[in-house]
């Protein structure tokens, strides 16, 4: 099935979910485990009916949702095709029920509730150092490249955060030391909120003392380092909504 696009994604208005990272999510507001618990099996019954499940997580008082499909299709410019984890029509069909379900049982939904967290890591070879991270984070082979095109490390059953890897030059890695004569940071936090929620959370880091790294590729981007210059990546997956 075709993996679709920010806009077909906005365009669905799916007011309960948000698109982060490569799924679809949720978390509803529930009172009481056993709540959570009838809500999940009536989910699971949703989820039989058409052939698809989200990923589950739950406490005493929310249930989290994901839904991504594992088998999405996605075709490069050269036209090769790659089976990727992302967001499909199926994925909608099961957030528009799943939304259904969650009235039924009178729950509200926590849009600014949800977040994403992965790992990102500047190096010269991700072939070279994927198969190592792979071993270490997942410990499976397989791991390496799992729902991507790339050497992306993806746990299938989501106990880590992904983890991705951007290239630098070698000369960047070569010298091991900044202007300072510290060690560069290598590994960074990439924290995925709601667009709604980004203005509030980059004032809340601001405030605790973080600065601005770079804002060129706001807002889907704003780089921020803490007090000792240790730097996460604010991230906004989702399109702004559509305009009536």
């Amino acid at each position: 099935m075709d993996m679709l696009t920010g806009d077909e994604i906005a365009a669905a208005a799916l007011t309960d979910w948000r698109k982060l990272a490569q799924g679809l999510h949720a978390r509803y507001r529930v009172e009481g485990f056993a709540a959570g618990a009838r809500f999940v099996a009536a989910v699971g019954e949703a989820g039989d009916a058409l052939g698809h499940h989200p990923r589950v997580a739950m406490g005493r008082s929310h249930v989290d949702l994901k839904l991504s499909s594992a088998d999405a299709v996605y075709r490069a410019d050269d036209g090769t095709e790659y089976v990727v984890e992302w967001v499909t029509q199926q994925d909608l069909d099961l957030a528009r029920r799943i939304t259904e379900v969650a009235a039924e049982h009178g729950l509200t939904a926590d849009p600014m509730g949800v977040s994403v967290v992965e790992l990102g890591l500047d190096t010269t070879s991700s072939a070279a150092v994927a198969p190592f991270w792979a071993a270490l984070l997942m410990g499976e082979p397989e791991a390496q490249g799992r729902g991507t095109p790339g050497d992306e490390v993806r746990d299938a059953t989501g106990r880590v955060p992904n983890l991705w890897f951007n290239d630098v030059e070698p000369a960047g890695a070569d010298s091991g030391t900044d202007s300072g004569g510290a060690s560069p940071q290598r590994f960074h936090v990439e924290v995925y909120v709601p667009r709604e929620e980004a203005e509030r959370r980059l004032a809340a880091a601001l405030a605790a003392g973080g600065t601005v790294v770079d804002d060129s590729d706001a807002p889907g981007l704003i780089v921020v380092a803490d007090p000792e210059g240790n730097r996460g990546v604010l991230c906004v997956a989702e399109p702004p909504a559509p305009q009536d």
